[in-house]
């Protein structure tokens, strides 16, 4: 069956559809039923159900003989360290550290928040978690103290687990001095914390408070799997929020186990038993899905790869990753290929590896311009697809399902929506536009499993939020348009859909033609406040290494190129060449924080931002053509 046979399957019997997506887990009491409507746009899935996160993604692959495939490869240049651990040593270790937190009282229900870099040991935290029924919230490691502090007393955690370090590049982060910054700022206070000891800094504990994560297990009796509701949160992942004040994104047990199994064979291609790498980190919901959850519930090997795709030690770092582990489907952000474009443009590292074991290819976090995508093409000689899909979601909204039939490519679109989400493009009405024309998006509910049912102790917020602009539609918060065949196109968040002189124009159309430009590696169009046409846009370039150009050259073809693309219409006169972007950790470029320095209005340092003295230059370049007075 092809995809639009799936599709139109979905579309005809959307609860057998995900009925029989069901059959494929492991249930201590099956569904009776798939969907349960609870009235005033609220839904959940296989609420009737029983079943346990971790027992699907661990201990039955051990009782299905699989116990000695490796579960997690760990691969960290930043540590010189490389470490295999197979189903059976995971669920050991696993069941030890369920035991443990059990034995210091948690139990089903009870938060457990989690703040660990890129280690194995953030996995077995979360898994080890789902074993005892405990909601856990992974914290980005190494975020700061009032952030956490925030989610503390927002998730009120009875147990908190935490490495003593992260490291960077050429510097150890301190965690402990910020979880302790953080407890001390929270009006919640955990009753324990596990610290787990690093070599690379052994960090002080508060006695009576922090336990040892070896020796807190010493001697305690294992856990078995503890079997939840359907309706059971699995976990609480903190995205932010337009007020400051984080939401908390819930992901409902059963949903999340149905929804995420389906994904790894139709959209991801890999059987049980292939490597599946996703290069981002277990405090984006990526690292839920993609790193933990999704690959071990299907039997896959999962690549845990604590670097960064250039100077660990050098662009080649990822091809080296695929090479040795053999990974079969590789699933990374944009401007991950884009710092890999710019250090290695031609490619030469990617000669040196055997990529053979390399099939596929996918772009997700942001949208993947079309210049990005025909690089990786080329270098990889294997279909690379952009997807899209968002924190709430959990997992793909539009995507091209290699797993049932690779669909053509089109640059700049992540292809088509999936089973469970029915895509329009709506004007400010409400009502859906024709082909082409660019409106807001939104997906009629009710969304398919895995998905977001509700914010954590926030339901107004989660209506106000999601469901009261478009009736009967959650809205996605992005902007973009269909074509004739069906294709999604998102060209911006709402918010960066900029009104030139009354013309409603995007961002992403604008940044598309920019990153045609031969010297530009990356760049990001902001829309800053005009008295004349309301908003004009300003574009920001950082260049490739070794371009040597004059800059006002650049900027100079740059204008001429959007003006023959667009046309006029644009009004795109202004650019300038900096050394890099602002971004977030996960490599969201912040577009927000720089229209405001632009504008001149008031702003706060974003908190996921990767480095602050960026904004110190954006500003300086702001300057130079005029802004940022």
């Amino acid at each position: 069956m092809g995809y639009q046979d799936i599709y139109s399957a979905w579309q005809k019997d959307p609860e057998g559809f995900w009925m029989q997506a069901a059959e494929a887990i492991s249930w201590v009491e099956p569904p009776k039923k798939a969907l349960f409507d609870r009235g005033d746009g609220l839904h959940e899935w296989f609420a009737d159900a029983r079943v346990n996160t971790c027992y699907n993604a661990v201990d039955r692959h051990v009782e299905q003989g699989r116990g000695e495939q490796t579960a997690i490869i760990y691969d960290s240049p930043l540590t010189q360290t490389k470490r295999q651990i197979s189903f059976v040593e995971l669920r050991n270790r696993v069941a030890s550290l369920a035991g443990a937190l059990r034995a210091k009282g948690v139990g089903k229900g009870d938060r457990v928040i989690i703040y660990m870099p890129m280690i194995p040991e953030a996995l077995e935290a979360m898994l080890a978690c789902a074993r005892i029924g405990a909601v856990h919230s992974v914290v980005f490691g190494g975020f700061a103290s009032n952030e956490l502090a925030v989610r503390i007393d927002d998730a009120r955690p009875k147990a908190i687990i935490a490495a003593s370090c992260g490291i960077e590049p050429g510097r150890i982060v301190h965690y402990k001095p910020l979880l302790d910054g953080a407890i001390e700022q929270a009006t919640h206070k955990p009753e324990f914390c596990v610290i787990f000891q690093r070599e690379q800094e052994v960090a002080e504990l508060v006695p009576g408070r922090d336990v040892n994560w070896h020796g807190f297990q010493f001697g305690v009796e294992p856990a078995e799997c503890v079997p939840v509701e359907g309706n059971h949160p699995a976990y609480i992942l903190y995205t932010s929020g337009t007020t400051g004040q984080p939401k908390g994104v819930i992901r409902h047990t059963a949903g999340q186990l149905v929804a995420l199994n389906w994904t790894m064979k139709n959209i991801y291609n890999v059987d049980p038993g292939d490597v599946f790498w996703a290069a981002s980190d277990v405090g984006w919901v990526v690292g839920h899905s993609y790193i933990c959850y999704g690959p071990l519930i299907h039997g896959n090997t999962t690549v845990v790869f604590e670097g960064k795709p250039v100077g660990t030690p050098d662009a080649g770092t990822f091809w080296r990753v695929i090479a040795e582990h053999k990974v079969k489907s590789f699933f990374t952000a944009p401007t991950a290929f884009r710092a890999v474009k710019r250090e290695d443009s031609k490619g030469e590292e990617v000669g040196k590896y055997d990529l053979s074991s390399l099939k596929q290819v996918y772009l997700a976090g942001e949208r993947a311009d079309p210049d990005t995508i025909t690089w990786a093409q080329q270098q990889l000689k294997v279909p690379v697809v952009d997807h899209w899909w968002q924190t709430e979601t959990g997992w793909a909204i539009a995507a091209n399902p290699l797993g049932i039939e690779e669909l053509p490519t089109k640059l700049g679109s992540p292809a088509v929506p999936m089973p469970g989400y029915e895509v329009d493009i709506l004007d400010e009405s409400g009502n859906p536009v024709a082909p082409g024309e660019l409106g807001a998006i939104a997906v009629k509910l009710p969304l398919p499993p895995g998905t977001l049912p509700t914010l954590w102790n926030a339901e107004d917020r989660y209506r106000k939020s999601y469901l009261t602009t478009f009736p009967g539609y959650y809205e996605t918060g992005d902007a973009g348009m269909k074509d004739e065949d069906g294709y999604l196109y998102i060209m911006a968040r709402t918010d960066d859909v900029i009104n030139v002189a009354g013309h409603r124009l995007s961002t992403g159309a604008m940044e598309e033609v920019l990153a045609n430009h031969p010297d530009v590696a990356e760049c990001a169009v902001i829309g800053v406040s005009d008295s004349l046409k309301g908003q004009m846009p300003v574009g920001l370039l950082c260049l490739n290494a070794g371009a040597e150009r004059n800059h006002a050259e650049i900027v100079s073809e740059v204008i001429k190129l959007v003006r023959d693309k667009i046309g006029p219409v644009a009004a795109f006169k202004t650019a300038v060449v900096v050394n890099r972007l602002p971004k977030t950790r996960s490599g969201k470029i912040l577009r927000g924080t720089m229209v405001n320095i632009a504008d001149g209005t008031s702003w706060k340092m974003p908190a996921t931002i990767d480095d602050p003295s960026v904004l110190d230059e954006i500003t300086a370049a702001l300057q130079t053509i005029g802004y940022a007075r």
